[in-house]
């Protein structure tokens, strides 16, 4: 094996090595910074950016055995950390089992190459060909498991760059699997190995780049989702819920269909905290919400508005209609009940409809529906009451309490 030492003069692949280095040692910097948002993967992600750069390192050192072979498994390591980053940031099976018998294989094949019958060109082969399928793995990854509805562009890159670092260590593959090139020392000094180790510099921190796009944007729709959805219910916050009626409301005038509001709110929740406690409270908050929602229409939209205080709209529905599904709901609620440690909770609702006419706005309506809602509470609560009437009309049935 040739030992020779380089001249001082900095070659081209040092100089990419170098860039290499610092790219890597970057991306584990940043990516280390987001540790403590838990986002799935990233400490694969960071790991794999750690032994890349060591890697890199030790391809500045004198081009010893020892240094070729663990430069070798470390490279092909990091690669496979990284495709198991991205799988768990989609929440997949983090590996097959056929993929560490390839490892193992490979780990084989560097060491029967290096010592027992040196082979530059096989080696490379083997490597290359891995690190290609590691790349398209990705990228078939990222784009078969993009969430919808998230923006594409972050996703997209990180395919790109993939598939042109796929590409490029295919093409490593095929020129030195089949003999159209040939080595005789380990990232020996010529164009054609200049050209690769150039593209592989410039793919590989894109990758990176990419890695630390999807984190934030994991961390965006965490953010949307807790502006969003409310924390406790699962339903839609109260912002969340009006910038939603007003959409609905806009379409309903469009299409002139009707556009009903129920504001429900459940009775002497207070009595349900002080009597079982507030964690108590929370979960019949919780339980209330899910029942409501598993028998609730698919169009229709429900969120909580307050602290006790739900409000469901109900597209191409008028005010009756409206009330008669508002009170149905009222009493699959007050059938049920939610078990806590202290015993069995059973909450009913009191609620007041409202329908959208021409000239409305969203806060007029549902300041409407909250008058009716406060008048069900004086008529003695859990009853459903139609805005503009003083008593449940006859089309609701009423439930009062004993």
């Amino acid at each position: 094996m040739d030992y020779t030492l380089r001249p001082a003069a900095m070659s081209i692949p040092t100089a990419l090595i170098g860039i290499a280095i610092l790219s890597c040692l970057m991306s584990v910097a940043v990516l280390g910074s987001l540790f403590r948002a838990q986002v799935p993967g990233i400490r694969h992600w960071c790991v794999a950016s750690g032994l890349l750069a060591v890697t890199a390192a030790l391809l500045l050192l004198p081009r010893r055995d020892i240094v070729v072979l663990g430069a070798s498994i470390l490279l092909v390591v990091g690669a496979f950390l990284a495709l198991q980053g991205f799988r768990r940031f989609f929440d997949l099976r983090s590996s097959a089992a056929w993929e560490y018998g390839a490892l193992g294989a490979i780990l084989a094949g560097l060491v029967y190459w290096i010592y027992v019958s040196p082979d530059v060109d096989a080696r490379v082969a083997m490597v290359s060909g891995f690190l290609g399928y590691v790349r398209f793995a990705i990228a078939w990854v990222v784009q078969r498991y993009r969430p919808a509805g998230r923006p594409k562009y972050s996703y997209h890159f990180v395919s790109i760059s993939a598939v042109l670092g796929g590409v490029v260590h295919a093409a490593r593959c095929a020129v030195y699997g089949f003999g159209l090139a040939h080595a005789t020392t380990f990232l020996e000094e010529t164009p054609l190995n200049i050209a690769f180790l150039g593209m592989a510099t410039l793919t590989a921190p894109c990758l990176a780049v990419g890695m630390v796009m999807l984190a934030h944007d994991r961390l965006a729709e965490r953010m949307e989702r807790l502006a969003t959805i409310d924390d406790l219910t699962g339903v839609f916050g109260r912002r969340a819920f009006i910038a939603r009626a007003e959409a609905l409301f806009e379409l309903a005038k469009a299409a002139r269909s009707k556009l009903s509001i129920a504001i429900l709110d459940i009775d002497n929740f207070k009595g349900i905290n002080d009597r079982y406690g507030h964690a108590a409270g929370d979960q019949a908050l919780a339980h209330v919400a899910l029942t409501i929602s598993r028998e609730i229409r698919q169009t229709d939209v429900l969120g909580r508005i307050g602290g006790e205080e739900f409000a469901l709209l109900l597209p191409m529905t008028g005010k009756e209609e409206a009330a008669r599904l508002t009170n149905r709901l009222r009493a699959i609620v007050a059938a049920s009940v939610s078990r806590v440690p202290a015993g069995e909770v059973a909450c009913t609702l009191s609620a007041g409809v409202e329908e959208f006419g021409a000239g409305d706005t969203v806060a007029l309506v549902m300041a409407r529906a909250d008058t009716a809602l406060y008048a069900a509470k004086a008529n003695g609560r859990n009853c459903v009451m139609l805005a503009g009437l003083s008593q449940p009309s006859d089309d609701v049935v009423a439930s009062v309490p004993d």
